[in-house]
């Protein structure tokens, strides 16, 4: 493990010319202090954590003080905002120090999220509030636990300057890591400024980094936009079948590599409804849950539009043709696997189908009833009744369940319920679990909650007896929480 002066940084994206970053120093915080430190996320660079015990820990992890080799910079790309282009975003609000190369050969960006003002924050004040620092901070950490692609988050720091959202707050920067911060819109902005060079450069710079596999490809790029696809399709489906919606799913908040980037009004899904809306923001619900599939081929089609330069449009239409049945083909079989069916064909669509209708009907807890499914008995004359009294129409629970145990056969309960505990968590960061850490944060200065839910959120699979009522359904205070695009 390493020390924070021997982190060992390199500066590839730095190296790049400066039509793809503005060079700059993160502004300084006033007076910061350490709110949280996630040791998981430490080791992908060799962190020891006993660093963040040190006196200057924060002002490293602010932008005070800046570690050794680091070149910092803020990264440029456009963006399809809510479908309507934006020809010049980059990060507003985010100053990527460098990347560190760990004793396995991996490269991870290291990234300060609220550092201060950059040529590309648009009027903003540069700084994240602590309320959404510790949202980030946590369900990246919770996405990882559920083994879905993810940014990572190192820590937290604090301060007590002010900065004005719709009220009075106070800043706070977030560290992500991620091996690669590229976006959709880092290659728009190119294509639609028709700098097509800057198109071929970045194109075989994250080829080189990120996809060495294909480097001496003969078509590279169509392999790239290929994976790219392949990997946008795997996630989404993820989502899917954990009941995470995005909120903000623009090009410019899409990764390159397939990673869950830019959390900002997410939720996970409760009383299940396909049609739930997040974000507050999102008036007309184009990023609703049930629209994330056709978002992720609409902003795929933006990407390959701007990297036409390098892909014949046949082979790009082939390449996006690809995404629905592998986004099909992913998502039937983690929902198989959620219902403890073995060898899911198209044939469990009407089974899976019919399971969602009626819980959309009852209104049911989308974690708590898979979780509950687990302990499904098949034996003909076995009582399902805590399972089948949460159902509002028991008679169609009880078709439905004639056909499930039929389709399970002979499998063995015990052993189909330590496989369906195995995919179908018992803790999720619901939005109540995640205001009540901010609340003790802000109000008092309390970061027990924080560090508590980085545990407990590690391990969404396992049974944790002390942390039970975490895995209750939300309060009805909490119905009146609104998480909007400014979070």
């Amino acid at each position: 493990m390493q020390k924070l002066h021997q982190l060992n940084f390199e500066n590839t994206f730095a190296n790049l010319s400066k039509s793809f970053h503005t060079p700059l120093k993160p502004t300084p915080l006033p007076k910061p202090y350490l709110i949280s430190f996630n040791p998981s996320a430490g080791n992908l660079i060799d962190l020891d954590s006993v660093e963040a015990t040190r006196e200057d820990f924060a002002e490293h992890f602010s932008g005070n003080r800046l570690p050794p080799n680091a070149e910092p910079l803020a990264m440029l790309y456009a963006g399809h905002q809510f479908g309507h282009f934006v020809p010049q975003l980059g990060d507003g609000r985010a100053i990527l120090l460098g990347e560190v190369r760990n004793c396995a050969g991996e490269l991870w960006d290291v990234q300060l999220k609220g550092a201060g003002i950059t040529p590309y924050s648009r009027q903003g004040d540069g700084r994240s509030v602590l309320r959404s620092s510790i949202r980030e901070y946590l369900c990246s950490e919770a996405m990882h636990g559920l083994g879905i692609p993810t940014s990572r988050a190192l820590c937290i720091v604090g301060s007590d300057e002010e900065v004005y959202r719709e009220s009075i707050e106070t800043a706070a920067v977030v560290t992500r890591l991620a091996p690669s911060h590229v976006r959709f819109g880092s290659f728009e902005v190119y294509f639609h400024s028709n700098q097509l060079e800057e198109i071929t450069t970045l194109a075989n710079y994250v080829i080189e980094r990120n996809f060495s596999h294909l480097s001496n490809e003969s078509y590279k790029y169509q392999l790239f936009l290929n994976e790219i696809t392949l990997r946008t399709a795997r996630l989404i489906a993820n989502w899917q079948a954990v009941g995470f919606a995005h909120g903000v799913m623009n090009t410019d908040n899409m990764s390159i590599l397939g990673l869950t980037l830019d959390y900002g009004p997410f939720g996970f899904m409760e009383a299940y409804n396909p049609s739930y809306i997040c974000n507050h923001s999102d008036q007309h619900g184009r990023y609703a849950f049930d629209q994330q599939p056709q978002i992720g081929l609409w902003n795929l089609t933006c990407l390959a539009l701007a990297l036409s330069p390098l892909i014949p449009q046949e082979d790009a239409v082939a390449i996006l043709d690809g995404y629905a049945p592998a986004f099909y083909t992913h998502y039937t079989g983690l929902m198989g696997d959620k219902l403890g069916l073995s060898n899911t064909t198209q044939d469990d669509i009407p089974l899976i189908s019919s399971l969602l209708d009626m819980m959309q009907t009852s209104r049911l807890d989308y974690t708590n009833l898979f979780r509950s499914l687990g302990n499904f008995a098949t034996s003909a004359n076995a009582c399902n009744d805590l399972l089948r009294d949460q159902f509002i129409d028991r008679q169609a629970f009880d078709s439905w369940a004639t056909a499930y145990r039929k389709r399970l056969q002979s499998s063995d309960d015990a052993t189909r319920k330590v496989h369906m505990d195995s995919v179908n968590p018992k803790y999720i960061l619901r939005n109540y679990l995640a205001q009540i850490a901010i609340e003790k944060a802000e109000n008092h200065r309390d970061y027990s909650e924080i560090n508590l839910l980085l545990k407990l959120l590690a391990h969404p699979y396992e049974e944790q007896p002390e942390m039970e009522h975490y895995s209750a359904p939300p309060p009805e205070w909490a119905q009146h929480i609104s998480i909007s695009c400014s979070s």
